[in-house]
């Protein structure tokens, strides 16, 4: 089964559902159709997907979720301790808490300026040039941010696959995009590469 994920702020208590977000797709007999950016990790984790645009903005300075604790909450992560579990036995994890407690918000999906392509964390000192990011085997930029604040990869289809510690690794800190990279903070590699 497909493992789905929401974009969430901790702080702020607020999640995107990326499948409020359209996509115009032309068929081959001329037909329109609008389809969501996907539910699963790696069908809106790349550079220029409207879901990560939409992300990347409101962690500016200017935005809502600037320098808040974020998470990529995956519907088959870990219990979250402090809470029961259901009463068939399943796990209650940031996922299902955000549907429950969680506000769902839906901002433009307008672009965010290229001067901030800084992607910070500021827990660990931390910073990914966006702008560094190469093309995968398929001609996609993988996007960092999804993979490093994600919560349940590889337990379901649409995950990441490939071996790489940095999975999750920075899920629950403060994250931010910033136009330069900060003093004493260190610019590290950000380039993702799945196993085919």
């Amino acid at each position: 089964m497909g493992q789905y994920y929401k974009p969430v702020s901790l702080d702020k208590k607020e999640y995107l559902y990326t499948h409020d977000f359209k996509s115009r797709f032309e068929r081959g007999d001329g037909k329109v159709s609008y389809l969501g950016e996907g539910l699963k990790l790696m069908e809106h984790s790349y550079i220029g997907n409207k879901v990560m645009n939409v992300v990347e903005r409101m962690i500016t300075p200017t935005g809502n979720w600037y320098k808040t604790k974020l998470v990529w909450a995956g519907d088959y992560a870990d219990h979250e301790k402090g809470y029961k579990k259901t009463k068939e036995g399943y796990d209650v994890n940031i996922n299902s808490i955000m549907k429950k407690e969680g506000k769902k918000v839906k901002p433009s999906s307008r672009k965010v300026s290229k001067k901030f392509r800084y992607l910070t964390n500021h827990i660990q000192k931390v910073v990914i040039d966006l702008s560094e990011i190469k093309e995968d085997s398929d001609g996609y930029k993988i996007h960092p941010l999804s993979l490093l604040v994600c919560e349940g990869n590889g337990r379901g289809g649409g995950d990441f696959h490939g071996e790489d510690s940095r999975i999750g690794s920075w899920a629950r800190e403060v994250i931010s995009l910033e136009e330069k990279v900060l003093p004493r903070f260190e610019l590290i590699d950000g380039q993702f590469q799945e196993e085919r």
